[in-house]
């Protein structure tokens, strides 16, 4: 026979348990609330940043960076900041776009080249037409040979490099040339600062044909960047500290230079 005093014992254990498992179901509960259920993806693994970079919002000519690439969101950051206002302390590049970019762009278009281009001239010379160091002259600094090879005329007085607008001709017709062997705009680009045999050879050495995961010589290696950098400046030039000097003006002002 069980005695009364061993039944309340048990009755009091039992309700006490219950009232743990209620507990802890609640705790399992309020856990699963609190954090979120984590889903690998199949991009998971694809980016090293969670969040989107500096990287996620530019391009050259339509070809986009690789989005929350660590190395490329530095170069980029790198080159964006030697290009703003602080770093510049100037607004003469403004001012030269605003004069040249009106006869530059219908040349771009009437050759079927991407407006992007036309920022090869400020990073290239700064949109000066003086002649460098090894001999290039002129906005798209061409080297006397290449001038030739593409139809200006150099030599017994005469330098058609400094004409913008036979030069952006010329120019427009080796980008084109680029374009057909690289079978992309962001490698013309490159081998229009590295010429196309260096870059060739770069290609091939490391079996890759992305510029962004290519490494090559320093000058090259930041060219793009600093491509994107100036169209960034020149184009949101109050998000850099610039005053907003270049607009775009008409065409008609094409003829009016050279």
């Amino acid at each position: 026979m069980i005695k009364t005093g061993m039944i309340k014992k048990h009755l009091i254990t039992c309700s006490v348990m219950f009232v743990l498992v209620i507990i802890s179901r609640f705790a399992i509960s309020d856990a699963a609330v609190s954090k979120p259920i984590i889903i690998a993806t199949e991009h998971s693994t694809k980016f090293i940043f969670a969040k989107i970079g500096p990287s996620g919002g530019y391009n050259f000519a339509n070809e986009a960076l690789p989005v929350n690439d660590a190395r490329v969101n530095k170069k980029l950051r790198h080159s964006i900041k030697q290009h703003n206002f602080l770093s510049i302390q100037s607004n003469v590049l403004q001012f030269k776009a605003q004069k040249l970019f009106p006869i530059i762009e219908p040349i771009l278009r009437m050759y079927g080249i991407p407006e992007d281009f036309k920022y090869i001239p400020l990073v290239e010379s700064g949109l000066c037409s003086g002649i460098s160091p090894k001999g290039a002259a002129g906005i798209w600094q061409f080297m006397p040979g290449t001038a030739r090879t593409y139809g200006l005329k150099v030599g017994h007085g005469i330098d058609e490099r400094l004409n913008v607008r036979k030069s952006t001709i010329a120019a427009c017709k080796y980008i084109k040339e680029l374009y057909g062997e690289f079978n992309s705009w962001t490698l013309a680009a490159a081998a229009y600062n590295n010429g196309e045999i260096k870059l060739q050879r770069q290609i091939t050495k490391q079996n890759q044909a992305n510029y962004f995961r290519m490494h090559l010589n320093r000058e090259t290696g930041v060219y793009i960047y600093n491509l994107i950098a100036m169209k960034e400046v020149i184009s949101k030039p109050v998000s850099y500290g610039f005053k907003p000097i270049y607009a775009n003006t008409q065409t008609s002002q094409m003829l009016a230079y050279n």
